[in-house]
């Protein structure tokens, strides 16, 4: 069983309301409420006080809050004092009974205006806010990657233009001295060997460059 813990604040605010309660009973009774009417004051006063502070805690512009609060605060304060002997209940001043017949409209006026009065504190009935999408995961950085060229050929020649221009080889000049000499040479040679003379042999005999060679055995042919 959980133990009951007495709070010191809690106990004098039970205190100091039951006080002011009923010095607010005896003012407004000695200023002409009898009745029921006399037990409605202190119910008023207190539940001022009460809204006051609720819209002091709920906004943040609370100077009207503060307004109202210091007026109720000043009644149970004044009903507090005027009781402790200061005022004879018995011939209570004129002032006074307007002051106290005037509270009920002063306080549903003070009420109505704070509890009606729009706050800058989000309600309950207000939608949540809603919730930011999740953020895109960061794409993953790409290797770099070096691509190397392949070495650029020249563009073939069209079959039609190979055709067309045929390379062919200078043909070397052959003195004509050189060349009954060289005929000399291959008949000796296919008189002895019975077959024509070639390039390379007629090079050998000669001691010619090989193109020249070549020109000479085709003349020979």
């Amino acid at each position: 069983m959980p133990r009951i813990r007495i709070d010191a604040v809690l106990v004098q605010a039970v205190i100091a309301g039951a006080l002011s309660f009923a010095h607010l009973h005896d003012l407004a009774e000695a200023a002409g409420q009898d009745g029921w009417k006399a037990w409605a004051y202190p119910i008023s006063v207190d539940l001022l006080l009460v809204v006051a502070w609720r819209r002091m805690r709920t906004t943040a512009d609370n100077r009207a809050a503060w307004a109202w609060f210091i007026i109720a605060l000043a009644a149970s304060l004044g009903a507090n004092v005027a009781t402790a002997g200061l005022l004879d209940l018995g011939d209570v001043p004129a002032w006074l009974r307007i002051l106290v017949a005037g509270w009920p409209a002063l306080a549903f006026l003070g009420g109505t205006l704070l509890v009606h009065a729009p706050t800058n504190a989000p309600s309950e009935a207000d939608p949540a806010p809603a919730a930011a999408p999740p953020a895109a995961p960061a794409a993953e950085p790409v290797p770099d990657v070096t691509v190397e060229r392949a070495p650029e050929l020249p563009p073939a020649p069209a079959p039609e233009e190979a055709a067309a221009s045929p390379v062919s080889a200078p043909a070397a000049a052959v003195p004509p001295a050189l060349l009954d000499h060289a005929r000399k040479l291959a008949d000796s040679h296919q008189a002895t060997t019975g077959s024509r003379i070639d390039s390379a042999t007629l090079r050998a005999r000669l001691g010619v460059p090989a193109p020249l060679a070549d020109a000479i055995t085709n003349q020979l042919a």
